[in-house]
């Protein structure tokens, strides 16, 4: 379980006690963005050193049993992640070129970079569910290589899920299959969920067998099957094998926009199915 310091955001809480120090816990309070119905606690029992008629005591008997279960309970959805970045290095990660770099917690593109190049995963997926927070600048363009062998453009010899910034003019044009979220080449994703560029958006792909789903801020805009999808031909009628690999690494595909991706964890599938 990942350790972290127990936060209270907006708390919106109300203590009343009794001459016996029952106390009631009213509305709703919110620790380590965990949140907690109403909680009564009658009777208390004796803190040493307190009076049971001292107003502290109720409040810290009600502080650590909040504090306690935020700290032993795993966020919702997040069973079986493991992280992808430590937020300092590039530990877990196998560079081709200096495309990239560590930047204020975040993986960064580097446009000053000379030796381009994808940043690739040490180990190869095959299953899973990523989950991923990324940030574009006016005019973005990037890639995220799944299933791919470690030559050749992820978009053809793996599969590449789009980055993007769709409100760029110079992209009003482009084909369908080529906006933010698509599987470039194959299936065109939903337009019209990203945040204004500047803004952390959040991202998952989950790829299951065949089946490949992603969903933008919440919203799921791309739930394919990819061998329908391409059958009897892909929709930029390109050759594209990587659809037929069962596994392979995850990249971001350095295409020299100052794209910033954090908060990168994943679950294994293949185990499960």
């Amino acid at each position: 379980m990942k350790q972290a310091a127990v936060h209270w955001i907006a708390p919106i809480w109300r203590l009343t006690a009794s001459r016996h120090s029952a106390i009631r816990v009213s509305s709703v309070t919110s620790v380590a963005n965990l949140r907690f119905p109403s909680i009564r606690t009658d009777p208390l029992p004796p803190i040493p050193g307190l009076p049971m008629t001292h107003p502290l005591s109720a409040f810290s008997f009600a502080f650590i049993t909040l504090a306690s279960v935020a700290l032993a309970a795993e966020p919702a959805g997040e069973a079986g992640f493991t992280s992808l970045f430590d937020g300092k290095s590039l530990a877990g990660w196998r560079a081709m070129g200096d495309s990239y770099i560590v930047k204020d917690g975040a993986i960064a593109c580097n446009p000053k970079g000379k030796g381009g190049g994808n940043l690739y995963t040490e180990k190869e997926y095959a299953d899973f569910h990523l989950k991923f927070e990324f940030k574009l600048v006016p005019g973005a363009n990037n890639g995220i290589g799944i299933r791919t062998p470690l030559e050749g453009d992820a978009a053809y010899v793996g599969m590449e899920i789009q980055v993007l910034d769709d409100t760029a003019p110079g992209y009003a044009n482009l084909k369908p299959y080529q906006f933010h979220g698509s599987i470039y080449g194959v299936v065109a994703a939903k337009k019209g969920h990203q945040k204004p560029v500047g803004d952390w958006n959040t991202q998952e792909i989950i790829c299951k067998g065949k089946q490949v789903t992603i969903i933008l801020n919440g919203v799921t805009i791309v739930d394919a099957d990819i061998e329908k999808a391409s059958t009897p031909k892909t929709a930029d009628g390109g050759n594209h094998p990587g659809l037929k690999r069962d596994g392979g690494y995850i990249c971001f595909c350095g295409h020299g926009s100052p794209v910033e991706f954090r908060n990168l964890r994943i679950k294994d599938l293949s185990v499960t199915k």
